[in-house]
């Protein structure tokens, strides 16, 4: 708990404005993440969708990824109108930097540019009426690589100026590297030869469980709300009240209670390989809190159920003080969760399709007057496939009502 607190409040201090400011992402948005590898991994900018699907599930928002491996800040400026602006997003994420810095000493020069192409970008986006959030990227992790005890000193270094990009355009900051770094370090004091709690495959790229990192660290400091819904029950008087869900037909029995709860989101359905980064992600409490309270409970070991499968136990003093449910991996609504995050993976694959195989296309000169009209009609049929995709993925994520049983063990 001490270090998830000093984690946290790096997080605040880093956020500008404090924790008051409005979420950055809102319903409709049109969203493009742009980067590197790490962005056309389809991870954290996954995680990222699976939250706002699933707690937006009346969002109406669109999904786009212009991440290309190997690129820099200056390869993003420079295809910047063709790769983002020419989607009409309303909101884009620029994660850029890791190559840039290039995995060595520090370079000013190379800094320099790097500042530069940024602000070229931020430029361009404010022209156009796009709001940006500036994103350092993730702190590279040592125990994989000895040559990252250097580069993630060079990191602190080149990505600092950032923020004052961020801010001379009117843009949020979410400085990824000093949160990602504090976990790794506590990573490494508890798993030193990185043999659980792993991140990275090759201390830079996401595994899953640094998709998730990444993806917390971006969304807390956009300050993404932390609560899906929250139950009280009174397991005696049979009084409950909810906030974001409604809660009807409690029944108090001599061996709990039951009820039926409809929320008006979901929570994100935490993956199995998630488990070991729980601990330097706060357990998700404030970013996935699906929580429940159940009082005047007789002491002893309850079973809490959801449409009759057993989701977890636990003791009337935890439920009376209040329970997270958010974090189950088993059940009827995280397997809802899973169902919204399966079509997501399949509609990114028409994303990607999109942008490798006709919006980077190239057209020889020659063809060029016929080519470009085609590949443009093309790129606006892909699209329709994916708003399409998109819809079906919403209609997965619409709540349901779900009966809860509290059963004394």
């Amino acid at each position: 708990m001490t270090r998830w607190i000093a984690l946290f409040a790096l997080a605040l201090a880093a956020a500008p404005g404090g924790a008051a400011d409005p979420f950055f992402f809102q319903p409709k948005d049109r969203i493009v993440f742009l980067g590197d590898s790490i962005t056309e991994q389809y991870q954290y900018s996954s995680d990222i969708e699976l939250y706002l699907t699933t707690r937006y599930p009346q969002g109406q928002m669109l999904f786009l990824n212009a991440g290309i491996g190997g690129d820099t800040a200056n390869g993003g400026a420079g295809r910047f109108q063709e790769h983002v602006l020419s989607d009409k997003p309303t909101k884009v994420t620029i994660n850029f930097g890791m190559n840039d810095a290039g995995y060595g000493n520090f370079d000013a020069g190379s800094n320099k540019r790097f500042v530069e192409k940024t602000d070229a970008m931020l430029d361009a986006a404010k022209k156009a009426g796009v709001q940006v959030a500036v994103v350092s990227p993730n702190a590279v992790d040592r125990r994989l690589n000895p040559s990252f005890k250097n580069y993630v000193e060079t990191q602190k270094q080149y990505y600092a100026p950032l923020a004052e990009s961020a801010k001379k355009f009117g843009f949020p900051y979410a400085d990824q590297y000093t949160v990602t770094r504090a976990a790794v370090e506590a990573m490494e004091k508890d798993d030193p030869k990185a043999a659980k709690a792993k991140p990275y495959y090759d201390g830079f790229h996401t595994a899953p469980p640094g998709g998730l990192l990444m993806a917390h660290a971006i969304l807390t400091q956009l300050h993404a709300p932390a609560d899906v819904s929250t139950a009280e029950v009174n397991a005696k008087t049979g009084v409950a009240k909810g906030t974001a869900a409604k809660i009807s037909g409690v029944e108090p029995n001599p061996h709990g209670v039951s009820f039926t709860r409809l929320d008006d989101a979901l929570p994100m359905p935490v993956q199995k390989d998630w488990l070991a980064m729980l601990p330097y992600t706060n357990n998700l409490d404030d970013l996935n809190r699906y929580a429940l309270t159940v009082t005047d409970l007789p002491e002893g070991e309850y079973s809490v159920r959801i449409d009759g499968t057993e989701v977890t136990s636990t003791t009337a003093a935890a439920l009376a003080a209040g329970i997270n449910l958010g974090n189950l991996t088993t059940g009827p609504i995280y397997d809802q969760g899973n169902k919204v995050l399966q079509a997501i993976n399949a509609k990114n694959a028409v994303v990607k399709n999109r942008f490798f195989g006709v919006t980077r296309a190239s057209i020889p000169d020659w063809l060029r007057d016929v080519g470009e009209p085609r590949k443009q009609e093309e790129r606006a049929k892909r699209l329709a496939q994916i708003e399409t995709a998109q819809a079906d993925v919403y209609k997965l994520a619409q709540p349901t009502a779900h009966k809860f049983e509290i059963v004394k063990k």
